[in-house]
């Protein structure tokens, strides 16, 4: 009895324990296993494996950092359901539906191409995302849908700014021809030249469209050739851009025009591919700063690089992903910041999270980020490059990238 006794006073007195430690236990809790998920996709395979891959990594290393350097965000670990989409809109399509389905707070993308696939899945479902490379499309009108950089209208409007003050020596206008991936990286060039190259003083004089699977391009720079263009502009990704290019120099046309790319191709990739003698001398524009670059954030990050993936050192497409992730840890921290975490949904997340951006530096990577209602672009700042001796060397220092309203020209989006 007496042995009875002394057990039922012990589970009185364990009992007691337990519930006075409750409250310590749920305090706790949530920190110590909740996470924030988050969804990501990239084209890590497929036709633009060249770009997708390294900024995959360049997405996860980050998330990395973030997690095991900074405790997460606001103690909270940040999760990531990360699918390669292999530049494929079905696969794109499915994606979303995921992240969805697994109760992601948002979600990012690598490429325009793949957002606007699945752009109106989001949009209809409130479902707030943003693209680290950027098409008017996505953003015009504003919706839920967010560009972290100026878009590719924006790097086709800055690069002929620069070209009309800069290079242009001829009297009258300026003769362009347009070379474009036949998706929205290419659409948004087309877009931009559309709206305002007859104000800025610049002709279009031919306008060609490829495949990220083509192979060849002479047919299209034969007919390119008889309208005797000044530039060539090519909106595209690495691979077909360098097959462009290295059509154009077996053809003559260059050296001869200038050649210019928006930052969709204007990568270490183009060089590694087309080969540094016949890239010598072509533009670009890009939207982050270059390896090496004295800002706050290089260290860290090459070190990452470097560690984990030595092969996409010198690659900015790694910059601009690490910066992505970045991004995405700060609008988390927003959110928390802002609203209880028992309340966070997208909706909610969007609100209190991307929706009180306010002069993020993004350690220095890229312009910051700032949310402006009625215009989606979270970054607006890029830098024109040239290609001088197998570099990536930039010419200019940041250039602010003016709102282009598309929605307010009666042919946009038909």
């Amino acid at each position: 009895m007496k042995g009875k006794k002394l057990v039922t006073v012990s589970g009185i007195l364990c009992m007691a324990l337990i519930v006075a430690l409750l409250p310590v236990i749920s305090a706790c809790g949530p920190t110590a296993e909740r996470t924030l998920m988050i969804g990501m996709t990239t084209p890590s395979s497929g036709p633009a494996a060249e770009k997708g891959s390294p900024m995959g990594h360049g997405n996860l290393d980050c998330i990395k950092y973030v997690n095991e350097e900074l405790g997460g965000v606001a103690g909270y670990q940040v999760e990531v359901l990360w699918l390669d989409n292999g530049y494929d809109a079905s696969k794109a399509v499915t994606i979303i539906k995921r992240f969805m389905d697994e109760d992601c707070l948002f979600f990012t993308t690598a490429s325009s191409g793949m957002m606007s696939a699945i752009m109106e899945i989001a949009n209809r479902s409130d479902f707030p995302g943003f693209a680290c490379f950027s098409s008017p499309v996505l953003t015009h009108p504003p919706e839920h849908i967010y560009g972290q950089t100026p878009d590719y209208g924006d790097d086709w409007a800055a690069f002929a700014r620069y070209y009309l003050e800069n290079i242009w020596e001829g009297p009258g206008k300026p003769k362009m021809a347009l070379h474009l991936l036949s998706n929205a990286t290419g659409y948004g060039a087309r877009d931009a030249a559309r709206a305002i190259a007859e104000e800025i003083g610049i002709e279009i004089v031919a306008t060609e469209e490829h495949a990220t699977t083509t192979s060849s391009e002479i047919e299209s720079l034969t007919r390119i050739r008889k309208a005797n263009p000044d530039i060539l502009y090519i909106s595209s990704t690495p691979a077909p851009t360098a097959i462009i290019i290295k059509n154009a120099v077996e053809l003559g046309m260059y050296p001869g025009m200038e050649i210019a790319c928006g930052h969709a191709s204007f990568t270490k990739a183009l060089v590694d591919l087309a080969g540094a003698d016949l890239v010598e001398g072509v533009y670009g524009v890009y939207p982050t700063v270059s390896w090496g670059d004295d800002v706050p954030g290089m260290a860290k990050m090459t070190e990452y690089c470097e560690k984990h993936h030595p092969d996409d050192y010198g690659n900015m497409d790694y910059i601009i992903a690490w910066a992505q992730s970045l991004i995405a840890a700060e609008i988390l921290r927003l959110a928390v910041q802002n609203a209880d975490i028992d309340d966070l949904t997208p909706q909610v997340v969007e609100e209190q999270g991307f929706w009180k951006l306010r002069n993020f530096d993004v350690d220095g990577l890229h312009g910051p980020v700032t949310y402006s209602p009625g215009d989606n672009r979270l970054s607006k700042s890029v830098r024109v490059f040239q290609i001088q001796n197998g570099k990536l060397v930039p010419i200019t220092g940041w250039v602010e990238a003016p709102l282009i309203r598309y929605e307010d020209f009666d042919w946009y989006d038909k």
